[in-house]
């Protein structure tokens, strides 16, 4: 093993011992999307994107925020719009936390609609859940 590899095993290894169990996924229908772009004396860019998601056979939404920031260039996102089918991978907020509202940090975006990533990830393509319905 070559000290690349211990040092990416060590870092991922110690992501999950710090984020293990809010790490999740979720797999929605998106029902609104608004991105704020803002530049700071054309040096520092920053990218604020809000995202809200119904989840497959859920009642509920879920407000997913996607946040970063580039010196020199702009930050880029994806073409997202309302009724596209997206997984979000990201952490859910702190169990502990005083805010009521607060949420979900987005780590990757995947639009299954147009089949494009926010970060490319090679794992041979997505399965989607099925839906099944049960009559009684």
């Amino acid at each position: 093993m070559s000290f690349k590899d211990k040092l990416i095993e060590s870092s991922r290894d110690n992501f999950f011992r710090k984020y293990g169990d809010r790490f999740t996924n979720v797999q929605g229908n998106v029902l609104s999307v608004k991105v704020e772009r803002k530049s700071i004396l054309w040096i520092f860019n920053k990218l604020i994107a809000t995202i809200i998601i119904k989840p497959d056979r859920s009642k509920t939404v879920l407000k997913c925020v996607y946040k970063t920031h580039k010196f020199f260039k702009k930050p880029t996102f994806l073409n997202i719009f309302q009724g596209n089918l997206v997984i979000v991978q990201g952490l859910k907020p702190k169990k502990n936390s005083k805010k009521p509202n607060e949420a979900f940090s987005v780590m990757n975006i995947r639009n299954l609609s147009t089949k494009s990533d926010l970060v490319k990830v090679d794992d041979g393509g997505v399965k989607t859940t099925k839906k099944v319905q049960r009559i009684k």
